[in-house]
């Protein structure tokens, strides 16, 4: 199967920098070495660098923003992982409470860096959580209640029957909160702005630079078909790409697959009668549809297969339909795009960082389970700070157990749709259905 179902996206369709990162063809010494350039890797870096830790090299196997960060819904939402209650076995009701608050830390992360390095990303306020039912509505009451308490400063509110045509234009809801805290981003864009200011610290990126042997020790080597680099630490930052290569992590994840679609652009007046905030929406099933307007007004539309786990043969036939039981006023609109990919899920949805067992020096974040774009702006943060000088917030998270998923290779669609399935069944008494 294919990593990636589709090349072309909406986004590289219209990123606005034209990066391009030479291929490693030398032996080279650094203190950090990092393989994988999306929002983990290129993440990260930048904290190293903010933290005065500048000679670092990262290595992506194809280009910047290959994998998720590439091709998602840039959803600019509150939150880490699925389910926060999944963890708190694990780490307590303080760890909890720790977590809770830190998962409303990303928007601002995400525009303070956009602010700082001047990154054009098209960054936009206003999401939306919408349900369909009494059910979700009691779930969503008490989000309401939990965002008001983390970001007391925001504008949160939440709407129901006729009332929620002020922020959707679609009958398939009868409630939503809309929190102008979040919103939505071009993600390779915005991807592609930190690496700009990573190179521009001195860090080191190469592109097309596929890791093919790592030797741990004190001293890390990463050997790639025309160079090697050596570092006093590194870090595993490949999510759903890493294809083995580190065999106590790769049992950790299984991949999933998801799906976009890209409208042609559409007048003001339909825009307006589709989203009155030009913001980004998802529901609160246990697999959401996700969506959001563009600048140039289109519509991006995406989902995963509810309970069996397939890749459809017409991805634009698929997403459209849909669309359509969102917005059926939409019919006569030309798709012009569709594209999909892997997203590496955990066994608790839950991302996952530390470091390998018996090295002390080599870190690893994946997992990130299909909410990535705005979670990997926290998780990052943390994580450099366990690369560095150690935190209370980096042991907390680096200490939540990471099961194996036996035999993801060769029953992956068998073993996806029964989570899908148990996922289904457990949203209904979790509210969520």
């Amino acid at each position: 199967m294919n990593n990636q179902v589709e090349s072309l996206t909406y986004y590289s369709a219209t990123k606005k920098y034209d990066l391009r990162f030479p291929t490693l063809k030398e032996d080279i010494d650094v203190d950090v070495v990092i393989i994988g350039g999306g929002f983990s890797g290129i993440n990260t870096a930048l904290e190293l660098c903010e933290k005065g830790i500048t000679n670092i090299a990262i290595l992506e196997g194809r280009h910047l923003g290959y994998g998720g960060t590439g091709r998602n819904g840039g959803q600019v939402m509150a939150g880490i992982g699925h389910d926060l209650d999944a963890i708190k076995k694990h780490v307590g009701s303080e760890g909890l409470e720790t977590i809770f608050k830190l998962s409303n830390m990303g928007a601002g992360i995400m525009r303070d860096r956009i602010a700082k390095y001047n990154i054009d990303a098209d960054f936009c306020h206003g999401y939306a959580y919408l349900g369909s039912n009494k059910r979700q509505e009691k779930t969503l009451r008490s989000w309401l209640a939990d965002f008001k308490a983390v970001a007391p400063d925001e504008e949160i509110e939440f709407y129901t029957g006729s009332d929620l045509k002020q922020i959707i234009g679609s009958d398939a809801y009868t409630c939503g909160i809309k929190h102008m805290g979040g919103g939505h981003v071009h993600s390779l864009n915005l991807l592609l702005g930190e690496a700009k200011a990573v190179s521009e610290y001195g860090a080191k990126i190469f592109e097309n630079s596929q890791v093919l042997n790592v030797e741990y020790g004190d001293t890390v080597t990463v050997r790639t078909a025309m160079g090697s680099v050596k570092a006093k630490k590194m870090l595993w930052a490949c999510d759903g790409f890493l294809n083995g290569l580190e065999p106590t992590l790769y049992p950790k994840t299984i991949n999933t697959y998801a799906y976009q679609l890209m409208t042609e652009e559409l007048s003001d007046e339909l825009i307006e009668r589709i989203s009155p905030i030009r913001g980004a929406y998802s529901d609160i099933r246990p697999v959401i549809d996700y969506y959001r307007v563009t600048n140039e007004n289109r519509l991006l539309f995406g989902s995963s297969t509810y309970f069996l786990e397939y890749i459809p043969s017409d991805l634009k036939a698929w997403n459209r339909k849909l669309m359509l039981n969102v917005f059926p006023y939409l019919k006569d609109v030309k798709i012009e795009l569709a594209w999909g990919g892997p997203m590496a899920c955990s066994a608790n949805l839950f991302p996952q960082i530390g470091t390998i067992p018996g090295h002390k020096n080599v870190f690893y974040v994946q997992g990130y389970s299909g909410f990535g774009v705005t979670p990997s702006q926290i998780v990052c943060k943390v994580l450099a700070e366990g690369m560095v000088e150690g935190s209370s917030r980096y042991d907390l998270m680096s200490s939540i157990p990471h099961a194996d998923i036996m035999g993801k290779d060769s029953m992956r669609n068998a073993i996806v749709s029964l989570a899908k399935c148990w996922h289904q069944v457990s949203g209904y008494w979790q509210g969520r259905r």
